[in-house]
């Protein structure tokens, strides 16, 4: 299956970074390469783009897009490593990062994969074909575990219902496949509930996050990608659910803090100055016209920052 992905805020997103022809610039989630073939093309000769995932079919896409530019490098990763990556190439900083949060329309539409309750495929998930799987999460977790998982990841208010499904169907046989997970999911839900949507939506979210670690991945990312950005350099990131959009507006308004004295004192004494400014004050989300077009773009949003000083 051919890698297709449709990049989200694609206008929004190069825009926002500012680009210098004689920059240089990360897409740490290079995907399809859709915004990392924006990025290249702003560049002059003098530029350089590393584009960085962790999927093998990604890179090989990516590989295939941006092979006509000389100053692009492509990386496999993942964005939290950045620092990393920069290292082995020689790179000490850089002027702008983007990072596109998630999983692709590609991964989504390859049943094997195993992303997707509309595919019978094997339980999968993983993002870098590596470690371990949604099988191995819901046929060896404790139901406790579980538990916390659907709750803290998908915000499923039918957790419990949902786990005790799970726990009878694998005491006579493990849960193999998508749709069986998605079944047991379907049963486990209230009749009025199952009209609002498919109820194996977050369940499916959650065990993705929880098998791919990524809010945890995407902590470390952001504090690793500001870091390594010059002064004036800026990070754009794309999120799809608010667990993430959450994680980036907290971070980023910690970066804008400035003072933290009382009120009531006269004059500040603590001398913290913000180390970032915001972009923009809201979140950017699609257009009309990209909804109509791509309706997976309907919960993105997009947050950019400046760096104003070295840490």
């Amino acid at each position: 299956m051919e890698f297709v992905h449709k990049s989200v805020l694609l206008n929004e997103s190069i825009e926002g970074l500012n680009i210098k022809p004689d920059g240089i610039y990360v897409d740490g989630t290079a995907g399809g390469g859709g915004h990392s073939f924006e990025i290249a093309k702003r560049l002059s000769e003098n530029g350089r783009l590393i584009a960085i995932d962790q999927d093998p079919d990604a890179i090989k896409a990516a590989s295939q897009r941006l092979k006509d530019f000389q100053n692009v490098t492509i990386v496999r990763n993942n964005f939290s490593n950045i620092k990393e990556v920069l290292f082995e190439l020689g790179v000490d900083s850089v002027d702008g990062v983007l990072l596109d949060i998630g999983v692709s329309s590609w991964q989504l539409d390859s049943p094997e994969r195993g992303f997707s309750y509309h595919y019978d495929a094997p339980l999968d998930m993983r993002m870098s074909r590596e470690g371990i799987s949604a099988y191995d999460i819901v046929n060896e977790s404790t139901p406790q575990e579980l538990l916390s998982i659907l709750t803290q990841y998908g915000e499923e208010k039918f957790a419990k219902n949902i786990v005790r499904s799970i726990i009878k169907a694998r005491e006579t046989a493990p849960v193999k496949t998508t749709t069986e997970l998605a079944e047991l999911v379907k049963n486990a839900y209230p009749a009025k509930a199952r009209q609002k949507g498919h109820p194996a939506r977050k369940t499916f979210q959650a065990l993705r996050i929880a098998v791919n670690g990524e809010l945890d991945v995407l902590r470390e990312g952001l504090d690793n990608a500001f870091d390594v950005l010059n002064v004036n350099g800026r990070l754009a990131v794309i999120t799809f659910h608010s667990l993430e959009d959450g994680i980036v507006k907290q971070t980023m308004k910690k970066w804008c803090e400035g003072c933290t004295c009382p009120p009531e004192f006269p004059v500040c004494v603590c001398g913290k100055k913000p180390k970032a400014e915001l972009v923009n004050r809201r979140p950017i989300e699609p257009s009309q016209t990209e909804l109509e077009q791509n309706n997976r773009a309907r919960s993105a949003r997009l947050r950019i920052c400046k760096k104003l000083k070295n840490c």
